[in-house]
């Protein structure tokens, strides 16, 4: 699996409920929030992950035209506490696919790793079993992300790694 098709999927059930959605956010942006992280969950259910979407400014909701453009969290294993390669790599990584980037620890507590990337318009926070993009996914993101998923969040390791 990959990002670029997992974020394909996804904005093809947004822009197939398009709809539906606009409908429900004249009613309460509560229901169009439901229904759209409805929508998420069961594109991730398809790729075996937990896809949510963010909306950190209360107004993007009423945005429906940038949904699943931004503000996106990817699960694959929520337990899983170091990364299946050193932090540097996943670091450098970041530079090569994002260009002027801040790439940083973060999270590490309790024998838990964590990135954070710097952006200058958002960040990425990675941690061994998940992603989530606080900006707008371009194609170098999703590329990254293309890079991320087969060579950290998918790849398997030992059970005494993940937990």
């Amino acid at each position: 699996m990959s990002f670029t098709n997992l974020h394909s999927d996804l904005l093809f059930n947004i822009k197939y409920h398009d709809k539906e959605i606009r409908e429900s956010l004249k009613k309460s942006p509560n229901i169009a929030y439901k229904l759209t992280n409805q929508l998420a969950e069961f594109t991730g259910s398809r790729h075996n992950v937990i896809l949510n979407l963010h909306f950190p400014d209360r107004k993007k909701i009423y945005d429906v035209e940038n949904y699943g453009t931004e503000n996106l969290g990817l699960v694959v294993d929520k337990f899983r506490k170091r990364f299946p390669i050193p932090r540097e790599i996943i670091k450098q990584k970041a530079i090569e696919f994002l260009g002027n980037v801040t790439p940083q620890d973060a999270y590490m507590y309790e024998g838990k790793e964590g990135l954070k990337i710097l952006m200058d318009k958002g960040r990425i926070e990675i941690l061994p079993g998940s992603v989530h993009l606080w900006c707008t996914i371009d194609e170098n993101l999703k590329k990254f992300c293309d890079w991320l998923m087969s060579e950290v969040l998918l790849v398997k390791v030992k059970d005494s790694d993940s937990r």
